[in-house]
């Protein structure tokens, strides 16, 4: 019996795959069932969806921590998730899982989030009546709002691994393992975001001069190392070894190590997150959504809508959906145009 080449990968993970990975032929399958590719597996097949969709281009002019930077370097929220992608690769790749739904997964997991970064969903939770959270709105983009309503109808593990990936300031690994994604492969994406944001976030802060490199704590410096690459590098390197060293079936960094992260986290927050150098932009960007949320809520001027939604959905969803989707440029520029006045000019 021939196989297809989907077959053939699905019997190389098998054979090749930690006894604790997620195989693609062993998925839960997708809300609306389709037929199987007959070359790549379904995982893949996420993956693929994830980069071609709107939601996934936008993500380039989608503040990481400084608002619309101009600067070449600096990150967006896009490179935020290849850098997520290429460190959740690295870490699956050395524990033996599916580095196809740890690429998924990654790519995807922040398609939910507002222009203006956690400032923007700060305000949409106060404003939302019921609420929001990047999270939930990153499955609620890829099941429900890209493709005109239709969803990418992605597999029940990378939807599970998108939901589950956040942390905000609770505890990194939790012990309870209900408040983790179900797959390794989501888990890693987890502890991947984390190594990610804290050393990018970092990097980008003593370009822009909000921080130097001398205020980072001498102990982490020690604990890390004295440069970008190091300091991943070092967060990496212990979560492999670790959990390979206490069985692999969950992840384990040391003692240390989490709390030299924890402590980074920390420091990120009080020296750079709630800086007034970076903080004050921020209010004014909340000013912004706040009044086009205000004004979309209650008008009937004809805005573009995207989504094909029923007849039942609240006016405050499309309005949340709508001003969640934007870029930070695309925002300011609407914003501009409702709201300042416009130079008159005669012929």
């Amino acid at each position: 019996m021939n196989l297809s080449i989907r077959q053939q990968i699905e019997e190389r993970e098998a054979i090749g795959l930690a006894p604790y990975a997620t195989l693609s032929r062993n998925s839960k399958g997708r809300l609306r069932p389709e037929d199987e590719c007959p070359i790549r597996g379904a995982f893949q097949r996420d993956r693929d969806r994830i980069i071609h969709c709107k939601s996934f281009r936008r993500l380039k002019h989608k503040t990481q921590v400084f608002l619309a930077p101009t600067g070449d370097h600096y990150r967006t929220r896009l490179t935020h998730v290849l850098e997520v992608s290429q460190i959740a690769r690295t870490i699956s790749v050395a524990l033996r899982l599916n580095g196809h739904l740890t690429e998924a997964i990654s790519l995807g997991h922040d398609l939910g989030h507002t222009p203006f970064g956690h400032a923007g969903e700060s305000i949409l939770n106060e404003l939302y009546p019921h609420g929001f959270r990047h999270y939930d709105q990153s499955v609620r983009v890829v099941s429900i709002l890209e493709k005109k309503g239709q969803g990418l109808n992605l597999t029940h593990e990378v939807l599970d691994g998108i939901a589950k990936h956040s942390k905000g300031r609770s505890e990194i690994l939790p012990q309870d393992l209900s408040e983790l994604p179900e797959t390794m492969e989501g888990r890693v994406v987890r502890m991947a975001d984390i190594i990610a944001y804290v050393n990018h976030d970092l990097d980008d802060a003593v370009r822009a001069g909000v921080i130097s490199e001398s205020q980072i704590p001498a102990p982490l410096q020690k604990l890390f190392g004295d440069s970008h690459s190091h300091r991943i590098s070092a967060m990496v390197h212990d979560l492999v070894v670790q959990t390979l060293n206490n069985g692999g079936e969950r992840l384990v960094m040391s003692p240390d190590m989490m709390e030299g992260i924890t402590e980074l986290r920390s420091f990120l927050y009080e020296n750079v997150y709630e800086s007034n150098k970076v903080h004050d932009d921020f209010i004014k960007a909340m000013k912004v959504m706040r009044e086009l949320y205000e004004y979309f809520l209650t008008t009937d001027d004809n805005w573009e809508r995207v989504i094909n939604y029923n007849d039942d959905t609240p006016k405050e969803q499309m309005v949340c959906d709508f001003i969640a989707g934007m870029t930070d440029r695309y925002a300011l520029d609407l914003y501009t145009n409702i709201f300042l006045p416009k130079p008159w000019s005669v012929m």
